[in-house]
């Protein structure tokens, strides 16, 4: 069928996209909401004005709409970019990244029933660590640039999802319960590139804010 893709640049919605399309649907457009509220319960916020530079090398429009992020009325929002992607693009379902969190995907599933939507979730309830091995056997490259939780630091934005990211990851895990795909808010990540695109995106400038064990990353890219 033909879709619309909840997007915020990270690994979990261009999975969820890659995956979706695996299975024979199209992508239509992208959604990207752009939240006011770091801590916002729905949507991510690193680098999220970057997925124009995304939704470019992916040859697909992109949906921008603001948002003051507050908890509940930020959906309204979000419907109001459902919405237009209906009536602009003909969309029949709605592709998200919700992997754990019942929160997203409940509410994501009563907007969808609202506009007579299906939501797509490829990557529900899988496991994390398989998760990461599949971003890396289908060639997705992608890097950290948010951390929220200790044990992690500013030394961890960056890097890239690999064979020793799976390998760091898995200690926290057993020691700090930290979930390996950073699906508690752990961490946030950018894909620069993926099967989706055309060719890879390149990072020219990195600037980091943050304190202790809170850190992000606002990427710079062509």
């Amino acid at each position: 069928m033909k879709t619309a893709v909840l997007f915020s640049g990270g690994k979990d919605s261009c999975m969820a996209a890659y995956m979706a399309k695996k299975l024979g649907h199209e992508l239509a457009c992208l959604i990207t909401i752009n939240s006011k509220n770091p801590d916002s319960y729905m949507f991510h916020t690193c680098s999220i004005k970057k997925t124009k530079h995304q939704a470019e090398v992916m040859n697909l429009p992109l949906i921008t709409i603001k948002t003051e992020g507050e908890k509940e009325k930020e959906l309204l929002d979000l419907e109001i970019a459902i919405k237009k992607a209906k009536k602009e693009y003909k969309i029949k379902g709605i592709i998200s990244g919700a992997l754990a969190s019942n929160y997203q995907k409940s509410r994501i599933e009563e907007i969808c029933k609202r506009f007579k939507l299906i939501s797509l979730t490829p990557l529900w309830q899988k496991n994390g660590f398989e998760y990461l091995n599949d971003l890396i056997k289908n060639k997705f490259q992608v890097i950290v640039t948010g951390v929220a939780a200790y044990p992690l630091s500013a030394s961890w934005l960056g890097r890239e999802i690999d064979e020793k990211f799976i390998e760091d990851i898995s200690n926290l895990h057993e020691k700090y319960k930290v979930h390996p795909a950073g699906e508690g808010g752990e961490f946030e990540t950018f894909v620069l590139d993926c099967p989706l695109f055309e060719r890879p995106l390149k990072v020219t400038e990195a600037n980091f804010t943050g304190e202790k064990n809170s850190w992000k990353m606002e990427l710079e890219l062509k």
